[in-house]
């Protein structure tokens, strides 16, 4: 070990990151009830305001999502879209969350529903609102002192005025303070789960994921018909990971955007002295980083009270909407999804997204779709995305899914 990195090791252990703390008290919960029904300011955190060829190919470059649907224009053109199209989630790199409310506590996004009415078509513009729609709680909990449970909710229209999708999100924060003293309490307990990380792959084990990734493709221009889905059928598997912080920067510059944006250097010592709760002192680097690093900074993640980085919310939302599009093949919808992010994703972990066909039916409106289950295992074997679907799918006879929204549009 150098001289230096002998000096790293050292501050590592002397000095942590440090960020606002507080705790819930009457007039925070007066103040949050007095907001509630409020349009809220978003401009600050909105990346794509256009459906560009290269924003589309960016931000599915930053899921890993490899359909040429939606990065071949000719393809897309050929398809029942009838022109060149960016993924359903393509929205949330538009615009995702955003940082509100509840100063000096701990954050994170616990459940998702999106609904997704029309294509994006390239250059489409995309106009984003988000509303909040009042908080449950407080209410104890296992893992701070005290809960609440914010409740968002986001419109996607594009420059014709049609409503795109609609997203939900649930936000849940937490006192900080408590958080860590109890993550630091559960020390021991963690050792005895046997979690450890980084999680400590063998070279055999990365190449066996690595081949079960590049086995995975999507389903394609090859039509999966509602007469022949059986229910209890099984999804083909989507495989994330070993995650790394590569995963996450891509995240990052295809659209998913950090609450607020990452700026660097005046421009984000600008928004931080007027926004102190937006950021922290790295310990070792001395630079102020933005809150959203717990995902890719250790010493943000411990500071938050979590002992590793970890993903994002809407980051695994993209996954399980990627799952869908490869089994639903270029010609079926995603009506809706619902997600539930239970327990962390940290970087080193791998994720096998999969579900089940749990019923078919025949909408009011005259679409044939299936209902699913979906799940998210890493490698320990605990589900941390369990979810729900709804898929049109075409049949023999008649429309597809997509040639009848992409004649509506």
């Amino acid at each position: 070990m150098t001289t230096t990195e002998t000096h790293t090791a050292e501050v590592d252990k002397t000095t942590e990151a440090r960020m606002p703390e507080a705790v819930i008290d009457d007039a925070m919960i007066e103040s949050m009830k007095a907001r509630a029904g409020v349009d809220l300011r978003i401009d600050h955190s909105i990346n794509n305001e256009e459906a560009t060829r290269i924003a589309v190919i960016k931000f599915a470059g930053g899921i890993g999502d490899i359909n040429t649907l939606w990065t071949d224009g000719d393809r897309a053109t050929a398809s029942d879209y009838g022109a060149p199209v960016a993924p359903p989630s393509f929205v949330i790199g538009c615009f995702s969350g955003i940082q509100f409310g509840w100063p000096g506590l701990g954050a994170f996004h616990n459940a998702t529903q999106a609904r997704f009415h029309q294509p994006v078509y390239w250059g489409d513009k995309i106009d984003a609102t988000c509303r909040y729609d009042g908080f449950s709680g407080p209410r104890p909990s296992k893992f701070a002192g005290r809960m609440v449970t914010d409740h968002f909710v986001n419109s996607y229209r594009n420059q014709r005025g049609e409503l795109v999708a609609e997203i939900d999100w649930q936000v849940v924060n937490f006192e900080r303070g408590s958080a860590k003293s109890r993550s630091e309490e559960a020390a021991s307990d963690t050792a005895k789960a046997d979690l450890i990380l980084p999680h400590p792959w063998t070279e055999d084990e990365v190449r066996a994921v690595e081949q079960q990734v590049l086995a995975e493709k999507p389903r394609g221009a090859e039509s999966r018909f509602w007469e022949d889905v059986a229910i209890g059928e099984q999804l083909q598997t989507l495989t994330k990971g070993p995650i790394g912080l590569t995963d996450e920067v891509a995240f990052i510059a295809g659209g998913g955007t950090p609450i607020p944006r990452l700026k660097a250097h005046a421009a984000a010592l600008v928004d931080y002295e007027a926004h102190p709760a937006w950021s922290f002192r790295d310990p070792v680097m001395g630079s102020s980083e933005p809150i959203y690093a717990v995902h890719y900074n250790k010493a943000a993640a411990n500071a938050m009270g979590v002992a590793f980085q970890y993903d994002v919310g809407f980051q695994r939302q993209c996954w399980q909407i990627q799952l869908l599009t490869h089994w639903c093949a270029d010609d079926g919808w995603v009506r809706d999804c619902s997600a539930q992010y239970r327990g962390f994703v940290y970087l080193s972990d791998v994720l096998v997204h999969g579900g089940e066909v749990t019923a078919k039916s025949v909408t009011d409106d005259g679409e044939h779709v299936v209902e699913l289950t979906t799940f998210a295992r890493n490698q320990r074997g605990a589900d941390v995305m369990p979810g729900t679907a709804t898929i049109a799918l075409p049949t023999r006879e008649g429309q597809s899914p997509v040639a009848r929204r992409a004649q509506r549009g």
